[in-house]
């Protein structure tokens, strides 16, 4: 069984290892404290929209202090095209604030410390560590949760499960680079309602696809 785990794995990373060369994050960002701005927005919101709404966001605002001066209905004012626009408005205000008063005006480098900033899980501290500080981490987003379950990389309902179950069975090296290509596999092919598996280069050690065959 393990042998049949490891060739599955070797096969998906050559995969989309060739498709997403050098993967990265796809939310524009200047700075550790743009890319937290960035991903809070981002929860129920593609990257495209948020993008175009942090083009003109970060020409303004780009600094804990920036934000901090704002009251959550001022922002909510520069975002309201994103969904859920008042809680985040909220979060990222509050969160500047910490971020001056406990931080040193500085975005935390660590994942206990980041949990504590408002409308910051799992997921965002990851993705901060990923992307703003290269610190091993595997964030788990909708498409991680759905492409790792389906492949039999992971087997929970639960997302802290298979983030632990795709860090014990990923080496640590390609944790951030497994992060994005199954993101990238998710948006084009392997899709939530509709998966193109008649054109899914990974199909045949797909769970998913051998029992929708059954």
């Amino acid at each position: 069984m393990e042998n049949k785990i490891d060739d599955k794995l070797d096969f998906i990373i050559d995969v989309l290892g060739d498709k997403y060369p050098a993967p990265e994050t796809e939310l524009n960002h200047n700075s550790p404290f743009e890319l937290l701005v960035a991903t809070i927005l981002s929860a129920q919101t593609t990257d495209v929209q948020v993008n175009k709404v942090t083009e003109e966001l970060f020409k303004e605002y780009n600094s804990p202090d920036d934000f901090a001066r704002l009251s959550p209905e001022e922002l909510a004012d520069e975002i309201k095209s994103i969904g859920l626009y008042r809680n985040k408005s909220k979060f990222i205000v509050e969160s500047s604030r910490i971020i001056l008063s406990d931080f040193d005006g500085q975005v935390p480098r660590n994942f206990s410390d980041l949990l504590k900033l408002p409308g910051v899980g799992r997921k965002t501290a990851s993705v901060v560590l990923v992307g703003a500080f290269s610190t091993p981490a595997f964030p788990v987003d909708t498409h991680v949760f759905r492409v790792s379950n389906r492949l039999g990389l992971a087997d929970s309902d639960s997302v802290e499960e298979v983030e632990e179950q795709l860090k014990s069975l990923i080496p640590k090296e390609l944790w951030a680079d497994m992060h994005h290509w199954l993101i990238f596999h998710g948006r084009e092919v392997c899709k939530a309602r509709s998966p193109k598996c008649e054109i899914c280069q990974l199909k045949g050690y797909c769970n998913y696809y051998q029992k929708k065959g059954e």
